[in-house]
């Protein structure tokens, strides 16, 4: 199975309240990192069987919009395992549940989201990631460990992204 972690994008400032916090949308540049990212995945052939998010809007926001880029039709499934308190045996269990998918796409929070991609890429141990906002990452499972392919900031999107679209407007000459 190809499994790809992604931390939800940018959403501004915490809020003190844990409720309000819940309800915390993207802001204007996480929308806009959705964007770039979900192109650029979509640029690279990923596909998800399966989206799986925590019920947290900010993320539910990311995997919608970064799905809608990748061309992804079915539903966004939203888990309690990828909850920012959650824990890695609730994750493992979460894994465990769509096995059977080819591929999956996991939408979450740090520290959490960042612990479980090291847990699962470290035979012993933990590997330590930090997932920056909007970034993605893409693991190779086999059976209850993974190895890691890649990992893509949403900055890097957005430099291949105007890179390409620089390279494909026509050149003018000077005389």
């Amino acid at each position: 199975m190809f499994l790809y972690f992604l931390r939800h994008a940018s959403a501004g400032q915490r809020q003190a309240n844990p409720r309000k916090d819940e309800k915390r949308a993207l802001d204007k540049d996480g929308v806009e990192q959705c964007g770039y990212v979900g192109r650029g995945l979509a640029a690279l052939g990923v596909q998800a069987d399966i989206i799986v998010s925590s019920p947290l809007k900010r993320a539910t926001q990311t995997a919608a919009l970064v799905g809608t880029e990748m061309g992804y039709e079915g539903k966004v499934v939203v888990d309690s395992a990828l909850r920012p308190q959650a824990s890695f045996s609730e994750f493992q269990k979460m894994l465990e549940k769509y096995s059977r998918q080819d591929s999956m796409m996991v939408v979450g929070h740090n520290p959490n989201v960042s612990e479980f991609l090291g847990r699962v890429i470290a035979d012993s141990g933990e590997a330590v990631i930090d997932l920056k906002k909007g970034a993605v990452a893409k693991v190779e499972m086999k059976r209850n460990s993974g190895s890691l392919s890649w990992c893509v900031t949403p900055r890097i999107f957005r430099a291949l992204h105007a890179a390409a679209t620089e390279s494909s407007r026509p050149k003018t000459s000077r005389k």
